[in-house]
């Protein structure tokens, strides 16, 4: 199955996203600081932090900042993670006059703490439940709803097909699917081949996810799912500008070439001050330590890992603002 790998515009309902690169939603990274600096270097699409519904309407102030908007962006997409079919209409309400654009479901994520309170991808082992959540919803709001879903909980219940068709029915109009079970986490190798099926179950857009981090994997994982769009997730670590990258490539234009040194600093100088001005100083700094970690980690210094582990060390055991960016210029070495 040949999937398309031009730079066409992806449709939503009534949403056009200016790409097929999608970024995937990840809790701890794309905030507001991240999601304005993918988007200024051409990423078309990255969501927001998984937001607890029930939290978000209680107005608990760290699930508030998590579906934080602001100007910058392309497109304002906010994800909702819950089980109860009142709580996640109430999000969704709340995510609209936010001024959400797309609201995304979360039956996806793994950790033990999202599907230990039977949400995220333990809704893959409950579809009725799954598809009132999304009734629900899709009632709840005027903006397009999808869904990001994984292959099935377990290797004995790949049932992504079914709740994909099911969730089509009720009004869903993209979904979104890593190529993994959740019993897999991120395990082994993400299964394009297996997105296929979901496709072939639907006739709304479809997005590839898993294992996606440069853009031969985009093409290869577009050609075998047979998906519309590729969702990038970890390949994003330390380089927030690949998916402008491989967009570019699926566009047919030369590729670009990788940031260089100075161009780097100045990146994670600006995604650190940023960060710095959203949370405060404190706050910004224990939460860019790991940005800094990936940042140094995906430089390409001519330097072995223990140089690596113990530059990362050095930065974040910096206790100000001024010594991590004096840090960053001598390790850049940036005068």
């Amino acid at each position: 199955m040949s999937a398309p790998v031009t730079g066409q515009t992806l449709q939503i309902g009534d949403v056009t996203v200016p790409g097929r690169v999608l970024m995937a939603p990840m809790t701890g990274i794309t905030d507001l600081p991240f999601r304005r600096l993918a988007s200024r270097l051409g990423a078309p699409y990255v969501a927001t932090e998984m937001v607890a519904s029930s939290e978000l309407a209680r107005g608990r102030p760290d699930v508030v900042r998590r579906a934080a908007v602001g100007e910058g962006l392309p497109l304002t997409v906010i994800q909702l993670v819950g089980r109860d079919p009142v709580s996640m209409g109430e999000g969704a309400r709340m995510a609209e006059q936010a001024g959400a654009d797309l609201i995304d479901l979360n039956f996806g994520c793994p950790a033990k703490e999202v599907t230990g309170a039977a949400a995220g991808s333990a809704l893959m082992r409950q579809p009725e439940l799954a598809v009132r959540i999304i009734d629900s919803v899709v009632k709840a709001t005027s903006r397009p709803v999808t869904v990001k879903m994984r292959l099935g909980w377990d290797d004995r219940d790949r049932n992504a097909p079914a709740i994909a068709a099911r969730a089509r029915d009720v009004g869903v109009r993209a979904i979104t699917v890593h190529g993994r079970t959740r019993c897999q986490f991120y395990t082994g190798t993400a299964d394009w081949d297996a997105v296929a099926e979901v496709k072939a179950a639907v006739d709304v857009p479809v997005v590839v996810n898993g294992d996606v981090k440069s853009a031969t994997d985009a093409m290869q994982a577009l050609d075998r799912s047979g998906a519309d769009a590729v969702m990038l997730g970890r390949g994003v670590y330390g380089r927030p500008w690949l998916a402008a990258d491989i967009q570019t490539a699926l566009d047919g234009r030369p590729p670009a070439a990788e940031p260089d040194a100075a161009r780097r600093h100045a990146l994670v100088v600006e995604h650190f001050r940023a960060v710095l001005e959203f949370y405060g100083a404190g706050l910004g700094l224990r939460m860019f330590r790991k940005h800094l970690g990936w940042y140094v980690e995906q430089a390409p210094w001519p330097v072995d890992a223990l140089e690596r582990r113990e530059a990362k060390a050095r930065l974040c055991r910096l206790e100000s603002p001024d010594a991590v960016e004096a840090e960053l210029a001598i390790l850049w070495r940036v005068k």
